[in-house]
Parts: structure tokens; C-alpha cells; sequence
């Protein structure tokens, strides 16, 4: 499977349904839309910070037992952005010390039975560059985050996937890529994905084309 991963922001669905169109590959999307948490997060984080984690856990758990089962599978947010953010959170004071502690316990269970991705794709976007594109999709619950909030979870998941070795990784700073809108960026991005792709295929099967 491949896995997309960045701040809030930086294109994650729509690199996904880029790779679902152009690459025919089997969409596991972050569950957003109808996350009956989400919005409730966003005004109070330190009530509902628990409970959402858990939330975004067990979906994700899920999806990758679901993505395991087909052959050529993309998520939109890894179930290690999770711990992304729950890190941030406990470190915030958002989330408790007894919360946070049952939440790591619950995702190392559950990490052990996760397949790691064939490549973890993470889409680098500057503080300005994420606040941009929140403003513009206009999300009304997003835009009342205090600029600290998107500094912040930069700055975890920078720190983050300097450190990750879970399985290849792809970064790709998008700060004035457009991915979605221009083709010449589309192709781009797609390129670096395929060789990305390839390399491992050479590195794991030898001989393969």
C-alpha cells in the first residue's frame, strides 16, 4: 500500500485521488466528512482530544486490515500521523498523561498486527503554505485555530518523519506546487512517486523491471 501523509492542508486527498485516477489504485480515505468529532474537537481540544484519537485510531486500524487484503491500495494519513498528533496533544496539555498513556498502549497493540507500507509518501508544506490552503477550502471549524496549533504540528511532523524507518519514505515539499490545478506539477509528483515505487521494487525483487 502507499500511504500520504502531512499536516492538515497540504493536499493529502487530493494526491490520493490523483493516485486513484492516474494509477488505478484502491482509495482508503481519512474519515473526515462524516467524523462526528471532528468539528466539536476544534472548539474545545482539550475535551474532546481523547476521544477523537481513539476515534482516528480504530478507523485507521481498519483500513489497513481492509488495504492489506487488495493489491494496489492508497491512504490518505497514516496511522502514524495519528500518534503525530497525539504526541502533540499530550504535550500541549490537551490530552492527559492516563489518556495518552491508554492510547499508546492501544496503538502498540495494534501496530504490531499493521502491515508497513510499500512507501510512505510525506508532503512537506511551510506554516504559511498550510494556512493558505486552509483559508481557501474554507472549513469553518479549521478556521478558528490559532496560528500556534499549525506551527506546532509543523513542527512534530517535520521532527517526526526526520526520524521514521518504518518503510521507504517519499518526501516532497509542495510549497508552490499545484498539484490538484497544473498538469506539469501533477506529472511531477507522479514521477517521483513511480521512481520512488521502482526503487523498491529493485531493492526487494531483484532482476524486477
Amino acid at each position: 500500500m502507499v500511504v500520504i501523509d502531512a499536516v492538515v492542508g497540504a493536499g493529502k486527498s487530493t494526491l490520493m485521488d490523483i493516485l486513484v485516477k492516474e494509477r488505478g489504485l484502491m482509495p482508503f480515505e481519512e474519515p473526515v466528512v462524516d467524523n462526528p468529532l471532528l468539528d466539536k474537537f476544534y472548539h474545545d481540544r482539550e475535551r474532546y482530544s481523547f476521544s477523537l484519537q481513539i476515534f482516528f485510531l480504530n478507523q485507521r486500524f481498519r483500513h489497513i486490515k481492509e488495504a492489506s487484503k487488495v493489491d494496489h491500495a492508497v491512504l490518505d494519513r497514516s496511522i502514524y500521523g495519528d500518534l503525530i498528533f497525539a504526541r502533540m496533544l499530550h504535550d500541549s496539555g490537551d490530552m492527559s498523561t492516563e489518556e495518552f498513556k491508554l492510547y499508546m498502549d492501544l496503538f502498540e497493540n495494534m501496530i504490531e498486527h499493521c502491515k508497513a507500507p510499500r512507501l510512505m509518501v510525506y508532503l512537506e508544506l511551510s506554516v504559511d503554505g498550510a494556512i493558505a490552503r486552509i483559508q481557501k477550502r474554507g472549513r469553518d471549524y479549521e478556521q478558528i485555530v490559532e496560528r500556534g496549533y499549525w506551527e506546532r504540528l509543523n513542527h512534530y511532523y517535520a521532527e517526526y518523519f526526520e526520524q521514521y524507518s518504518a518503510s521507504p519514505l517519499l518526501k516532497i515539499n509542495v510549497d508552490g506546487i499545484d498539484f490538484e490545478n497544473k498538469e506539469t506539477d501533477r506529472q511531477y509528483v507522479l514521477s517521483l512517486i513511480d521512481a520512488k515505487l521502482a526503487e523498491h521494487r529493485r531493492t526487494t525483487c531483484p532482476g524486477a523491471n
